[in-house]
């Protein structure tokens, strides 16, 4: 797909501000020893309530929910800034967004129907549907590579 310059330059900047985020959250979950996914799991008040209070109130299932939410947010975040397979991190990056808009969703809480998981939901599908990485990144060399 032919980009103009000005749409490649929005959708790296785009795709480059969402790993940088994710990073971000993943490592400042990582450094905080005292973090865990509980006291979110337990506001769950929607779809499969019981299985979230369920990972919350089994310390083994929690550990395994907070790890792979850390790393998931770090391996997610790593892959769009550097654009190694970032197609497959935006889909993931979307999937953690929309579990964490059905665990909590906002409107079930008296606020807007959208909120910031939607719309950084919505950006992940942008950069997964108008990927930038075999333009800008190691997937264009894997490409290359492989031509």
């Amino acid at each position: 797909m032919k980009y103009s310059i000005i749409q490649t330059t929005v959708l790296l900047i785009l795709r480059l501000v969402l790993g940088y985020h994710f990073l971000y959250e993943g490592i400042d979950k990582l450094l905080n020893e005292t973090w865990t996914s509980a006291p979110f799991l337990l506001q769950a008040n929607w779809i499969y309530t019981d299985f979230f209070h369920s990972l919350a109130n089994d310390q083994t299932y929690l550990r395994i929910a907070d790890l792979l939410n850390i790393w998931g947010q770090i391996l997610i975040g790593i892959s769009l800034i550097i654009g190694l397979f970032s197609k497959v991190a935006a889909y993931f990056g979307a999937f953690l967004l929309f579990m964490y808009y059905v665990t909590v969703p906002p409107f079930l809480n008296n606020q807007m129907l959208i909120d910031k998981n939607v719309i950084e939901f919505l950006c992940f599908l942008i950069v997964a549907l108008f990927p930038t990485s075999s333009i800008f990144g190691i997937d264009l060399f894997l490409k290359k590579r492989n031509e």
